[in-house]
């Protein structure tokens, strides 16, 4: 028996639409019946792809949020640095601790001259630079005023305005003079300075 060129031909298309439906019918059993041995397995867990998709999702979300506070975030960070820089104008200036102390003595003058009366500044001493925090150093001196309790609060009021970076650390008040109605006062102040001014002190064993 022969067989012809069409019967072949159609033997040939027979033959790969039962492939393809093999394939087809495999497929289909094959995806639905993890679903169900996972259901019906007690104790059964996701499966990993799942899983991942999900922990996927979550982080996706997470960082959309994230992603959306960064305009505020900037924002913020942007005011804060110049906020920052244009305190850190008022640090007393200098090159050295020693300088930047001259120059905070000058402030204090300046201040007491500008008082009516105009306050005479007496017995200074100079205190040592020291940090303040992390970022800054701070120096100090001590001065010595004669003057009434009503002449001090504005010394003390014009201090704090003044520009620099300056305050009253102690106050100490001397024996009153009661026909003149004065006492000697003797003030310590200290004004922030660069931290690069303040000498790092080291332990012991450090050279």
């Amino acid at each position: 028996m022969t067989i012809s060129d069409r019967d072949r031909r159609a033997l040939f298309i027979l033959g790969g639409v039962v492939v393809l439906g093999g394939i087809f019918y495999w497929y289909s059993n094959s995806s639905s019946t993890p679903s169900s041995s996972v259901s019906s397995a007690p104790g059964s867990k996701i499966s990993a792809p799942v899983d991942s998709v999900d922990r996927t999702e979550k982080r996706l979300a997470m960082l959309r949020r994230q992603a959306a506070t960064l305009p505020g975030k900037e924002a913020v960070l942007k005011q804060v640095s110049l906020e920052l820089a244009e305190r850190e104008k008022g640090l007393i200036p200098g090159e050295t601790a020693e300088q930047a102390q001259a120059q905070l003595l000058q402030i204090v003058r300046r201040v007491a001259q500008q008082q009516t009366p105009p306050l005479e500044v007496s017995q200074v001493e100079l205190g040592r630079a020291r940090p303040f925090g992390t970022a800054y150093g701070q120096v100090n001196l001590s001065i010595t005023v004669t003057c009434r309790i009503e002449e001090l609060v504005n010394f003390l009021a014009a201090l704090s305005a003044q520009p620099e970076l300056a305050a009253t650390e102690e106050i100490r008040f001397g024996t009153s003079n009661a026909k003149q109605k004065t006492m000697p006062i003797r003030l310590t102040i200290s004004g922030l300075v660069a931290r690069r001014l303040v000498p790092v002190r080291k332990g012991l064993g450090e050279f």
